[in-house]
């Protein structure tokens, strides 16, 4: 007697072998899930950890905790909740049929057809527009434009520049800057240039970074995962974290002396350079991340976050050195 077999639900060469980046684990199935709860599984919660930028402009200048100033950023750090989710939603639905040939992807809310198209684009437009609106009853034009820029650059990138190559890390990397402005911008915090400039080539570092575990977990799949990723050789995604890392480590010395100096002469007299001493907790977090990316584990930043107990420690003696420095 012949047993019948069972054919794949897809035919064989739409089921590339896929290997696994680092941080985020295949299901082979999944309980279904209700219209709010997929909703918000598709909004990507464990993503909004990157929202906590808003609060370091406020933080370096010294005035996060004023209730008002801490109030401004929280109302921010929900407004870009808002405005990333909005962003998520629509790349989820332009890259819907890809997703469903991924072995982690296919599993997101758009890709099972648990969240159905149109109401993903008009989850995706309330939430821009609130974002939007709300920013500009905050904090005015300044911070709507901030919205509005990362918003643009973000669906410009689902829409094709993530296939350009170099053009597409930048695009990325403009989300943790634009986020960082936006706390300045909620909170009437004027931004220095060393900030901006530490700000965005820690980003570049980050997203080199995650291209770089992309690049070495995924292999010769790699651009079927992400089409710029076939176009870089992997000794340019070092150099690329290479260069990152050196100008973000050297901008932020710059940043601790030029903070320092301007202490009132009081503080400055005691000799206190709680502002020097956080370059040590800042560098060694920088070692600790190529650490994790040489690993392969950098493909997720927000899981390192997240899970990375040294990572942890050293961002909690940056920022305590940086509290002292401002309040002693």
């Amino acid at each position: 007697m012949r047993v019948p077999q069972h054919r794949p639900l897809m035919p064989q060469a739409e089921q590339p072998a896929w290997p696994l980046v680092e941080g985020v684990q295949a299901r082979t199935s999944h309980p279904k899930r209700s219209l709010p709860v997929a909703l918000l599984d598709a909004a990507r919660p464990r993503q909004w950890v990157k929202n906590l930028l808003v609060f370091a402009a406020p933080t370096a200048a010294g005035v996060i905790f004023h209730l008002a100033v801490f109030g401004r950023c929280l109302a921010a750090f929900g407004i870009f909740v808002a405005a990333s989710a909005s962003t998520y939603l629509v790349n989820d639905i332009l890259d819907k049929d890809a997703d469903r040939l991924h072995p982690v992807k296919r599993y997101r809310p758009v890709a099972t057809g648990e969240l159905p198209v149109r109401v993903a684009w008009t989850a995706a437009a309330v939430l821009l527009a609130s974002s939007l609106m709300c920013a500009s009853l905050l904090a005015g034009v300044v911070l709507a434009a901030v919205v509005g820029t990362y918003a643009a650059i973000t669906l410009a990138y689902s829409l094709g520049l993530k296939r350009v190559p170099v053009i597409e890390l930048a695009c990325v990397g403009s989300g943790f800057v634009l986020r960082a402005m936006a706390g300045g911008a909620a909170t009437h915090v004027p931004l220095s240039p060393w900030f901006l400039l530490v700000t965005s080539f820690g980003a570049l570092f980050i997203v080199g970074g995650k291209r770089s575990s992309e690049h070495e977990v995924l292999g010769e799949h790699r651009a079927g995962h992400r089409a710029a990723l076939g176009e870089y050789p992997a000794g340019f995604l070092r150099t690329v974290r290479m260069l990152c890392a050196s100008v973000a480590v050297t901008t932020y010395c710059l940043w601790a002396f030029d903070r320092y100096s301007q202490l009132s002469s009081r503080a400055r007299s005691g000799h206190l350079v709680w502002f020097e001493l956080s370059i040590v907790p800042f560098v060694l977090a920088m070692l600790a991340v190529e650490y994790a990316v040489e690993r392969g584990l950098g493909g997720a930043p927000e899981e390192l976050a997240l899970k990375d107990r040294t990572l942890q420690v050293l961002g909690l003696a940056w920022v305590a050195l940086l509290l002292v420095g401002i309040y002693l």
